[in-house]
């Protein structure tokens, strides 16, 4: 089993030393095909274009080589957080406040692990969310396993691309040949 924590804290220096902020190191795929998930973003733009993927990729690929954290083969896959991103700093609940998200806890509180609604910010530890009856709930951040936005209108228009030149414009392997 690797260790996701210590991953981070080796990879994080560097994704930041490249200008970029973290998102999420994980592990996916099993035994089968493990694959090194990183997920990160550029800070004044919440977004990762495929020549910033190739960046992060290229450098942690020799520091990975270097170190060899991981036990056995796998694959280094790069990427953006998305449009319905998961949310994994406490800053990100603030950041979109105001939008949509799939909240699920380690463990139940009361009677309900899954909570969805309206993020409405944070308080000190806390990430407050309004359901869809208008009961207000303060999530503690240590109990939160999983969370991401879901994926509305108001979503997609607060994260439309920096540039869509190029985007009606489609080729395939047999034209480059």
């Amino acid at each position: 089993m690797t260790d996701i924590a210590a991953l981070q804290r080796l990879i994080e220096p560097e994704v930041k030393r490249l200008g970029y902020d973290l998102v999420r190191v994980q592990m996916i795929g099993g035994t089968s095909d493990p694959t090194l998930q990183v997920m990160a973003e550029r800070p004044d733009t919440r977004q990762l274009g495929i020549s910033d993927c190739e960046a992060i990729s290229r450098s942690l690929s020799e520091m990975l080589d270097a170190s060899d954290p991981i036990e056995g083969s796998y694959r280094l896959e790069v990427s953006s957080p998305g449009i319905d991103r998961p949310l994994t700093r406490l800053k990100d609940f603030a950041d979109w406040s105001g939008h949509e998200a799939r909240i699920t806890l380690r463990d139940p509180r009361g009677e309900r692990k899954q909570f969805s609604g309206k993020l409405e910010g944070v308080a000190e530890e806390s990430v407050m969310l309004t359901d869809k009856s208008g009961q207000e709930h303060a999530l503690p951040f240590s109990e939160i396993s999983t969370a991401k936005l879901v994926l509305t209108d108001k979503l997609i228009n607060a994260t439309a691309p920096l540039s869509t030149e190029g985007a009606e414009i489609i080729q395939t392997q047999e034209e480059d040949v």
